[in-house]
């Protein structure tokens, strides 16, 4: 995978995770990088700010959970606070949203450090809520302290959602009253200044984010789609890790029938992005049990596999493994979603994939349901294909692999100085365990737990546990 086509997803998850035109982060790119070059800024520093602009989100997956327990729907209500639409929220509810803020900023700077982009994005996004009078998140830091690629992301952000939101006369003035508090002075009077220009250049021209050097001073590290599914699980704790496994024994099962090796490396590629689309539907809908979902609900996440596909127009580069990965609900008798096609529609790599998924689904644990054994599992997904729903003999060979043919992830353990107590601990907390529900399984105190938790992030070099999950993920610890 290409960096720019990791970098262009990510952007579009956090898009959809934050209820915003799928092309909001280009363009917030964009005027970014304009804004640098008006203030004379070189060619690195306009491609650091754009880099932080489509990365700017990029944590917002990981503080999904947090911001739907705290205001109910984690896309709507974050759409009406970047819109400045949300109700005005009391002290309380205020301070509960720093701790989300800290989550989402050590997530995207750990995503730019994962993709070896320049020091100074890295910066960008660390202190992406920081304000130029100190009141922002996630240190309170203010004027000079704060990376100047961040103040170019935020007055160019706030220009784009607010000019869509309240038209570009109503953006203008809310930077102008902001000039000196939120952002510098000077940076706010040179977007009021070309602001509307810059606007209507873009619906003549849209970026072309194909002519910027994102990488420029950073590592030549190639980019793992493996980055891209642990972050769109981190919207869900109880998820993490899923689309990993589903690769695996999609892979496996794509072996034992024979399929070509470009097409196991497609539907490897098209199991780890299978998931992108859940980021467009807030966390409520995935929380709540099957059969209690309303009509309208299920029309919802019947659009998740739409969503994924809607990638695979928007990144060149990842198009064939999306558009498969699109197919990851269909069923062979029509009954599946988006499409509702079935039969002689679905190729073997379609089939296989939504064996897998399925399969993968019912051995795992759910917020409404324990997870299934492995004999539970086959008996259901045998049943599903004695009704048409799936190809017979692709389940039985997913169910031969996920038996025992081959390991469904790595050792635990493997390459790491983590204790299997703190592995135990951190695979637990993965999952969205609070320390008291952590230690009733494992049987220890929620002291013990807090104290393997310190020591967990110590040796992980985090401070969050979303960021634990993300690192272990990566290491191939979970």
């Amino acid at each position: 995978m290409e960096l720019t086509d990791a970098v262009l997803a990510l952007a579009f998850v956090g898009d959809l995770s934050m209820g915003r035109a799928t092309d909001h982060s280009r363009r917030t790119a964009c005027l970014a990088g304009l804004l640098a070059a008006a203030e004379g800024a070189g060619p690195a520093e306009q491609n650091h700010a754009r880099a932080v602009a489509l990365l700017r989100w990029s944590g917002c997956t990981a503080n999904a959970s947090g911001f739907a327990e705290l205001l109910g729907d984690d896309i709507a209500s974050r759409e009406a606070m970047m819109a400045q639409t949300l109700p005005p929220l009391d002290a309380h509810t205020r301070s509960l949203i720093v701790p989300l803020a800290v989550i989402h900023c050590e997530i995207s700077g750990d995503v730019a450090a994962n993709l070896g982009l320049p020091p100074e994005v890295e910066a960008g996004l660390r202190h992406a809520f920081e304000r130029h009078d100190g009141l922002g998140s996630p240190q309170g830091l203010g004027a000079d302290a704060v990376p100047r690629a961040t103040y170019r992301v935020n007055v160019a952000s706030d220009l784009e959602i607010l000019a869509r939101a309240h038209g570009r006369e109503q953006a203008l003035k809310f930077l102008q009253a902001e000039a000196g508090a939120k952002y510098p002075a000077d940076l706010t009077m040179l977007a009021i200044e070309h602001g509307l220009r810059w606007l209507d250049d873009m619906e003549l021209m849209p970026p072309r984010v194909s002519d910027w050097d994102l990488r420029a001073g950073g590592t030549q590290t190639p980019p793992q789609l493996t980055l891209l599914a642990d972050v769109v699980e981190l919207k869900l704790p109880w998820l993490a890790g899923h689309s990993r496994r589903v690769a695996h024994l999609a892979c496996q099962c794509a072996e034992l029938i024979g399929m070509e090796k470009a097409e196991r490396e497609l539907l490897q590629d098209a199991a780890l992005l299978h998931g992108i689309g859940r980021a467009a539907l807030p966390n409520q809908l995935w929380n709540t049990p099957p059969d209690q979902l309303s009509s309208h609900q299920w029309e919802q996440v019947r659009l998740m596999p739409y969503w994924t596909s809607r990638a695979a127009r928007q990144i060149p580069g990842l198009g064939p493994a999306t558009e498969l990965a699109s197919y990851a609900y269909e069923r062979l008798d029509g009954s599946g979603y988006f499409r509702g096609v079935g039969g002689a529609a679905l190729a073997t790599s379609h089939r296989v994939l939504a064996t897998a998924v399925e399969l993968q689904t019912l051995v795992e644990a759910r917020p409404w349901r324990p997870a299934h054994t492995h004999r539970e599992a086959a008996r259901i997904l045998r049943e599903e294909a004695s009704s048409g729903r799936f190809d017979v003999d692709i389940v039985e060979t997913a169910i031969m692999v996920a038996s025992g043919i081959a390991p469904t992830r790595p050792a635990p353990g493997t390459g790491t100085v983590l204790s299997q107590r703190e592995l135990e601990v951190l695979r637990q907390i993965s999952l969205g365990a609070s320390n008291k529900e952590a230690a009733r399984t494992l049987g220890i105190s929620p002291s013990t737990v807090g104290t393997h938790v310190e020591s967990i992030f110590r040796k992980l070099d985090c401070a969050t546990r979303a960021a634990a999950t993300l690192k272990a993920l990566t290491a191939g610890l979970l």
